[in-house]
C-alpha cells in the first residue's frame, strides 16, 4: 500500500480530537504484516493519540482519535453508556424494506476472528434502515446500538442479507457483468468484483467533545465504495 498522507485524512481537528475518514486496507492498530497503520500515523501527528474505536481493515469511514488522555476518557465513557452515535452504510444482496428494524441478537467471537450468533454470547443489538433500492441490491443504513466484532455483518447475514464482497459471512462479490446487459471483457482477462473488499462504510458519527458541544462528522464514500453505488444507479 501507498505511504498515506495522514494530513489528508483529517475531516474534523480540535484541540481534544481528530476525526478521519479512515481508508480501507488500512489497519487501525499494529498490523504484523503493514508498514503503516492508523495508530502510528496518530501518533506522529499528535504524540499522545490514542484511537477511541477500530474499524476493520477493509472498513473505510469515520474514525476518532483523542489527542490526550482526558479526552480518550470522556469519549470512553460516552462509549460505554452507548451515547456515540455511528452510523453506517452497507451495499447488501436482496431488495429489502427496512424501516427501524431491530435485530437484538447476541453474539459469541471465536477464536479464530469469525463472530456468530449464539445465546450464549454477548448482546448485541442493530437498527437498520432502507436507504436506496436497486435491481437486485439494497443501500442500508446501519446504527449498532453495541459495538461487537462484525456486529452489522453478522446481523445482516441473519437477516438473509448478507453485505457484497463479504464471502465470510455469505456475501457475493459483485461484478459488472452481472448489472449490465451488454457487457464485454477483454479476451483472456479476468473480471474482478467491482469492489474487491466488504461493502461496508462508517459513514457518520456524533459525540460529545470536552466542552458539552455536539462533534458530528460525515465520512463521504471512498472511491470504490462510490463507484459501487454508481453502477447501481446506472444499471438499475
Amino acid at each position: 500500500m501507498k505511504k498515506v498522507d495522514f494530513q489528508n485524512l483529517i475531516l474534523f481537528e480540535n484541540e481534544d480530537y481528530l476525526v478521519i475518514n479512515k481508508p480501507p486496507y488500512l489497519s487501525s492498530l499494529d498490523d504484523r504484516h503493514e508498514a503503516q497503520n492508523i495508530l502510528d500515523l496518530a501518533k506522529m501527528h499528535t504524540a499522545d493519540a490514542q484511537l477511541c474505536h477500530r474499524l476493520d481493515k477493509e472498513t473505510s469511514g469515520c474514525l476518532v482519535i483523542a489527542k490526550n488522555p482526558e479526552a480518550y476518557r470522556h469519549l470512553a465513557i460516552q462509549f460505554e453508556n452507548r451515547e456515540v452515535e455511528k452510523v453506517y452504510h452497507a451495499v447488501i444482496e436482496g431488495i429489502k424494506d427496512f424501516r427501524q428494524e431491530l435485530v437484538d441478537r447476541n453474539l459469541v467471537a471465536t477464536n479464530k476472528g469469525i463472530a456468530k450468533v449464539s445465546k450464549e454470547g454477548k448482546p448485541a443489538q442493530t437498527v437498520f434502515n432502507t436507504l436506496k433500492t436497486y435491481y437486485a441490491h439494497t443501500l442500508v443504513e446501519c446504527k449498532p446500538i453495541t459495538g461487537r466484532l462484525h456486529q452489522i455483518r453478522v446481523h445482516l447475514a441473519y437477516l438473509k442479507s448478507p453485505i457484497c464482497g463479504d464471502t465470510l459471512y455469505g456475501g457475493n462479490p459483485l461484478y459488472l457483468s452481472s448489472l449490465k446487459r451488454r457487457f464485454n471483457l477483454k479476451k483472456d482477462t479476468e473480471e474482478l468484483p467491482i469492489m474487491q473488499r466488504v461493502s461496508l462504510h462508517a459513514y457518520s458519527i456524533a459525540f460529545e467533545g470536552l466542552d458539552g458541544k455536539s462533534i458530528q462528522v460525515v465520512a463521504p464514500y471512498p472511491k470504490d465504495f462510490q463507484v459501487l453505488v454508481h453502477q447501481l444507479e446506472k444499471n438499475t
